[in-house]
């Protein structure tokens, strides 16, 4: 079976290391940091991903590992409640959708991926060279080796993208927003609650899960692509500061503790559209092939998805890495780009243009338990996660000797 290198140890790649190693492939994972990624904000396992984790045996422990989250509460700038929802609708799950920390689900993935896959932390791919052997990649410590195949799951800002299909800009689609979220102490007491401060054009937030005694501070808002260095936290964090001074709320407090957050987290909210994933013996899987952007809550169940798809396909195709390829992007195309639909509609809840939509937004959740029509008015909400959740069939994969 193939030598393959995967780049990239979050969900995708972490999640395909595993279903390789069960086809029988020799997988190699390189990852930038030190040792698989830690902490991150709360995340939506729905629809076809359950399969995927229950597939792996992982979804009682994913249940687990569940955030527990009770009620969404809204909030002037004077801390005065002014709109409450339940979690659940709040982060339109329902049914089995599970929410876990992303920090939790790389633990339970790399402990499944198990002994039978070679880690390389600490360093990245610099260049990438087609050859009849293979694919001769690069590392930034200076060493070299060859593999016959290389996935990129290394996220939105993809090296293995640029480097095998060309430059970023011609592939990452802003969608007129930015996110931020980052760890603070829980100095509010939150207990699986969070808090939503809504302001025009922006919106800050803070929640604490049932796990751990901190919370985590998030920021949204609107605006157009914004020039800074993806690698300096310094100046991403003055940028922070300086579009949401003269907030209201708990907004002073958060944006002081920031200064000393040890995961300080801010990008575009984007998307990843490409004509085809695949370039030689080089593909891509999750964020990197299709990225749906937060504001979609589908990017963990497409990147659990798209490993499974992918790591079928190459088995099935039994060394054809071109006929593993396609039949990956048929499968998985059409779930993607349903998945990537939700995001427009979503944003429009999230970021409220005025001070009128807001009031309108808190007097609708006020008056909704009482409206005859709340059901329908929930299923405005679930009903469209729950169709592209379910956008596609999981079946199982054979090798052609099995």
């Amino acid at each position: 079976m193939a030598n393959i290198l995967i780049s990239g140890a979050s969900v995708a790649g972490l999640t395909l290391a595993f279903w390789l190693r069960e086809h029988g492939f020799a997988v190699t994972v390189v990852e930038r940091a030190p040792s698989p990624r830690d902490g991150g904000y709360k995340i939506d396992i729905r629809g076809a991903a359950l399969d995927v984790a229950a597939r792996m045996g992982l979804l009682d422990e994913v249940r687990r590992h569940s955030t527990d989250m009770r009620v969404a509460r809204f909030v002037d700038a004077r801390g005065r409640q002014i709109g409450t929802m339940s979690a659940q609708l709040f982060g339109g799950r329902e049914g089995d959708d599970v929410e876990i920390m992303r920090g939790d689900l790389t633990r339970l993935l790399h402990t499944a991926a198990g002994d039978g896959v070679e880690y390389v932390f600490d360093d990245s791919i610099t260049a990438l060279r087609e050859t009849p052997e293979g694919v001769r990649v690069t590392f930034a410590n200076g060493s070299a080796r060859t593999f016959d195949l290389v996935v990129g799951a290394d996220g939105l800002h993809s090296t293995v993208r640029a480097l095998a299909f060309g430059e970023e800009s011609r592939f990452v689609h802003d969608l007129g927003h930015h996110i931020s979220i980052f760890t603070v102490p829980n100095h509010l007491g939150l207990d699986r609650t969070e808090m939503m401060y809504p302001a025009p054009g922006k919106s800050a937030g803070m929640y604490s899960t049932g796990r751990g005694d901190d919370a985590k501070a998030m920021f949204l808002f609107s605006s157009p692509p914004v020039e800074y260095d993806r690698r300096d936290a310094v100046q991403q964090k003055k940028l922070l500061a300086d579009l949401f001074s003269g907030q209201g709320w708990e907004v002073p407090r958060l944006l002081d503790a920031m200064w000393d957050a040890p995961d300080f987290y801010l990008d575009s909210i984007s998307q990843v559209r490409m004509d085809r994933w695949s370039s030689g013996r080089v593909s891509l899987v999750g964020d990197a092939a299709y990225a749906a952007s937060p504001a979609s809550g589908q990017g963990t169940s497409l990147a659990l998805v798209g490993a499974y798809v992918l790591a079928g396909c190459l088995a099935e195709a039994a060394g054809d890495h071109a006929a593993g390829f396609a039949a990956y992007e048929r499968e998985m195309r059409h779930f993607a780009e349903e998945n990537q639909k939700l995001a427009a509609n979503n944003l429009k809840g999230m970021v409220l243009k005025s001070a009128a939509q807001i009031r309108f937004q808190m007097l609708m959740l006020r008056l909704m338990p009482h409206l005859p029509g709340k059901d329908r008015m929930i299923e405005r909400v679930t009903g469209p996660i729950r169709t592209a959740a379910t956008a596609i069939t999981i079946r199982d994969y054979r090798t052609p000797a099995s």
